[in-house]
């Protein structure tokens, strides 16, 4: 089933998997507007001496630099592993094979999952045209709401700011919120970190550091003109969506390039991380040349980071450990029940990627939006951390914050019967009843997906969605795909026949 969980209009990217763009065309989105011809606007605050000082465990100082050599095509070089990579992800970047890395590196494993932070390694690389800047303004665990987001109060941190985000109030998501009640809900939903939108509205529109508030940030605040994105709270949605369609496009390989304002493509370059590959793309949605390179370098939205919250490469510490493992999961309905696999991977949250979630819908005797009472059950032993809004969040280590450990998210889960804050739950345990609640959705069913430390993990790939044994797989599109298990294939159809059928058996 199709859901939609902000009622916003499609992104369309320059990600180049026509596919999917055809697939947003056909279902009336609009396009991104065109890049406004804004300069930042640069933080008030003073910056911290020295500024953002290099990552020492990466292979290139963390400052401009003019271009990487042109090498010979295969010659080794060196990298230093970084938060989230995987062999596939590292392939691509470097513009060579999976089979090649390993050959330059024996002591890989070939099932490797996630790598080793900070694990050196030899790379074979294949020069690629168009190389971008290999300054890192920000590292992935400062990306997302993971752990190093915790012990931060952001309500606490604008109020004791000048700036005109402390007396903002707007009625956003059913309420009215202040600023930075809206920034908390965005970093919730999206799973972004919110020191990171924080640094974004100061950057951009001086909101922590100017107490008049800009005319043109009145309406649009990060400098996204479109009539559907008015106020704080849309601008945010649209930031942390473009944000994690650019952060997880990298990590998947399908952002390969992007286009800056004046036409010119970019290619990340390949020593880059996720993080930094999503800001930049961000800014070259939104700024003249100019202004994405000033961005992106060491006196752009770096500097203002920095001023702000410290230096982000002393306090970075990987969220994502090397040879990272699913727990064991059963399928999220009752044992010997069969459900309808609706949705392969999609968007866990928003528009685009990340790619995370699946859709399941149990029986019915009609289509389309119908009471059942088929629960949606726990695929493991976890706490209830958040239930409301056709959302329940468990929480697989116990610790009571979904930003730390595996977290499994559920939605459109009815309000009447949902499990409460609180209970802890086992294997097969009710969640509650598959609706329509909760966006927007075509018919009843229940939409599952999964986070590590705050960040959304992929259906498919090197640590793909398992069910009971049955893997997720991507299809030609988003909600197309399909689940395998030995030499059993179940296909995701909308059509509730046999072969988009998938029946629990109760041993992950």
């Amino acid at each position: 089933m199709k859901i939609s969980q902000v009622s916003e209009n499609e992104l369309q990217l320059s990600f180049r998997y026509s596919l999917v763009l055809a697939l947003l065309l056909l279902s009336a989105c609009q396009p991104l507007a065109s890049p406004a011809a804004l300069a930042p606007q640069p933080s008030a605050l003073a910056p911290l001496s020295p500024t953002p000082t290099a990552d020492p465990g990466v292979e290139f100082p963390n400052q401009q630099a003019s271009e990487r050599p042109h090498y010979a095509p295969g010659e080794l070089v060196d990298y230093i592993a970084q938060t989230g990579d995987t062999l596939p992800a590292l392939a691509v970047h470097f513009n060579t094979t999976v089979d090649e890395i390993l050959d330059a590196n024996d002591f890989i494993p070939k099932n490797a999952t996630t790598l080793p932070p900070g694990m050196p390694m030899k790379i074979p690389i294949y020069y690629a045209m168009f190389w971008g800047t290999p300054y890192k303004i920000l590292p992935d665990s400062l990306f997302i709401n993971g752990p190093a987001q915790v012990n931060f109060d952001a309500e606490a941190f604008v109020a004791g700011q000048p700036g005109w985000l402390s007396g903002y109030v707007e009625y956003a998501s059913d309420a009215n919120r202040s600023g930075a009640q809206i920034v908390n809900l965005v970093a919730q939903n999206f799973s972004v970190s919110p020191q990171l939108l924080l640094a974004l509205l100061e950057y951009q529109a001086g909101a922590l550091s100017q107490p008049i508030r800009p005319d043109d940030a009145e309406t649009y605040p990060l400098g996204y003109v479109d009539w559907q994105h008015k106020g704080l709270y849309l601008q945010l949605v649209w930031a942390a969506n473009t944000l994690n369609n650019a952060y997880y496009g990298y990590r998947t390989m399908r952002l390969t390039t992007f286009d800056l304002a004046d036409g010119r493509i970019e290619r990340p370059d390949p020593w880059q991380n996720a993080a930094t590959v999503s800001l930049q793309y961000y800014f070259s949605r939104l700024l003249t040349p100019d202004g994405y390179t000033r961005a992106a370098g060491p006196e752009g939205f770096a500097q203002t980071y920095a001023a702000l919250f410290g230096d982000p490469w002393a306090s970075d510490q990987s969220h994502i450990p090397g040879s990272l493992v699913q727990p064991d999961f059963a399928l999220p309905f009752a044992v010997g029940r069969s459900w309808t696999l609706t949705g392969g991977p999609h968007t866990a949250w928003g528009k685009g990627d990340p790619l995370a979630a699946l859709d399941f819908a149990p029986p019915g005797v009609t289509s389309g939006c119908f009471a059942t009472t088929e629960q949606a059950t726990a695929v493991a032993p976890g706490v209830v951390v958040r239930s409301g809004d056709a959302i329940v969040v468990l929480d697989l280590d116990g610790d009571g914050d979904e930003r730390t450990g595996w977290v499994v998210f559920y939605l459109h889960i009815a309000a009447q019967g949902r499990v409460p804050v609180g209970a802890r739950l086992n294997t097969g345990d009710p969640v509650g009843l598959p609706s329509c609640e909760g966006g927007s959705a075509t018919g009843t069913h229940i939409h599952i997906a999964r986070k590590y430390n705050g960040e959304w993990i992929p259906a498919d790939g090197t640590l793909a969605f398992n069910l009971e044994g049955w893997v997720a797989h991507n299809g030609s599109a988003p909600y197309l795909g399909s689940l395998t298990r030995f030499t059993q294939t179940v296909t995701a159809c909308e059509c509730s026949d046999k072969s988009s059928q998938v029946t629990a058996g109760g041993k992950p």
